[in-house]
Order: structure tokens, then C-alpha cells, then sequence
């Protein structure tokens, strides 16, 4: 085996090491919390020693941050608009929710592990906590200029109330399913709020064009 051969060799081993701790460390904070999730439970579930998590990451915080990154570049990939000729504005809406509700069922960490995050207060902010309140604000303001696309009569505080009207509700349905599992059809609901979320962008637009 070539030099260059044993380095790829040895990246793809680093990058297949790199997802079966992050896939370890989905499944343990998923039942265990924040609190509960540590590196040598991350190692017993992977099969790697602890060291190979070091070599990965700094700490426990660092690997948290890094789950909710991995799984809001799924998410975000799906919170954008279908082609114009794919339907009516509301079509492309209701499409586009059915998206980010299927992205959550498949890829639920980023929130999940961001909510559990984002509503604990400790004196010393987990890394985790920072990176999930940064990529929501990314979250935030992509959907804000969906909505400031789609309705380009609102005024910036319009905008906002829609935009955080969204993803409250959002984030209310997500936690539903959480609770309830799989009784709670995610994709429907989602579809459903999308059209409350446009019927309320629309009636605001009529106001601000009176």
C-alpha cells in the first residue's frame, strides 16, 4: 500500500471513527439528557476508547456542539422555498413544511438537544447551548426572508411577529411529538400550521396595505 493510500485509508477511518461517536452521543443524550450523557458512556456505546474521543473532540460540551451542528445542516437544507412553478405561494409553503417536519422526524437532535439546552440556566453556559442559539438564529432569519419574499408589503415588525409566530409553533409540535411519539403525525401538523402561519401573514399584509 502506497503513502497516499494509508492517508486516505486513515481519513476515512477518522471520519467513520467521528460519526459512530456522534451517533453514540445522539442515542445516550437522547435518553439521558445533557447532564447525563458523559465520554465514557459515549465510549462504552461506540466501541471506541475514550482517547479516540479526545482525539475528536475537546470535551463533552464540544461534542454536543458538535451533534446539533451535524444535525441543523440537515434540517436547514430543507427550509427553503420549491420552485416557483410548483404550485401557488401557499402550495410552496405547506411543501416546504412538510420538508423541515420530515428533516425533524429523521434528524430530530439539533432541536432536540437544543431545547434541553437552551431552557437549562447554569452559571457556565454549555458550548452546546451557544452553538444551538447561533444556528436557530441562522434558522430564524431564513424564514424570515421567506416570509418577507412572500410578503413584501410587511413592515420589519410584521416580519418578525410571523417569523417568531412560526417557529414557537414549531417548536410546540415538535415537543408534542416528543412526548407522544409517533401518535403525533409531525408532517400533518406541520402542513397544518403552515397554512395558519400564511393565513395570519396574509391578513397582516391586507392591514398594512389599508
Amino acid at each position: 500500500m502506497t503513502k497516499a493510500q494509508t492517508a486516505r485509508k486513515k481519513r476515512a477511518n477518522g471520519v467513520e471513527s467521528r460519526q459512530r461517536i456522534l451517533d453514540a452521543t445522539v442515542e445516550i443524550a437522547g435518553e439521558r439528557g445533557y447532564q447525563g450523557t458523559s465520554i465514557a458512556a459515549v465510549s462504552a456505546k461506540c466501541g471506541l476508547p475514550a482517547s479516540s474521543i479526545y482525539w475528536h473532540f475537546a470535551d463533552k460540551d464540544d461534542l454536543i456542539a458538535a451533534v446539533i451542528e451535524r444535525s441543523f445542516d440537515t434540517w436547514l437544507a430543507e427550509v427553503a422555498l420549491p420552485d416557483e412553478d410548483l404550485g401557488t405561494p401557499l402550495e410552496q409553503v405547506v411543501a416546504m413544511a412538510a420538508k423541515v417536519a420530515k428533516s425533524l422526524v429523521d434528524a430530530p437532535d439539533f432541536l432536540r438537544l437544543g431545547l434541553m439546552l437552551a431552557l437549562e440556566r447554569r452559571p457556565e453556559e454549555p458550548r452546546g447551548r451557544t452553538v444551538f442559539l447561533q444556528v436557530r438564529e441562522v434558522a430564524r432569519a431564513k424564514i424570515a426572508e421567506t416570509v418577507s419574499k412572500l410578503f413584501p408589503t410587511l413592515d420589519e415588525n410584521a416580519v418578525s411577529t410571523v417569523t417568531t409566530y412560526a417557529v414557537a409553533g414549531a417548536d410546540g409540535l415538535f415537543v408534542q411529538r416528543e412526548i407522544d411519539g409517533d401518535a403525533v403525525d409531525l408532517v400533518a401538523l406541520f402542513e397544518l400550521h403552515a397554512r395558519l402561519v400564511f393565513e395570519a401573514a396574509t391578513r397582516l399584509a391586507a392591514r398594512s396595505g389599508e
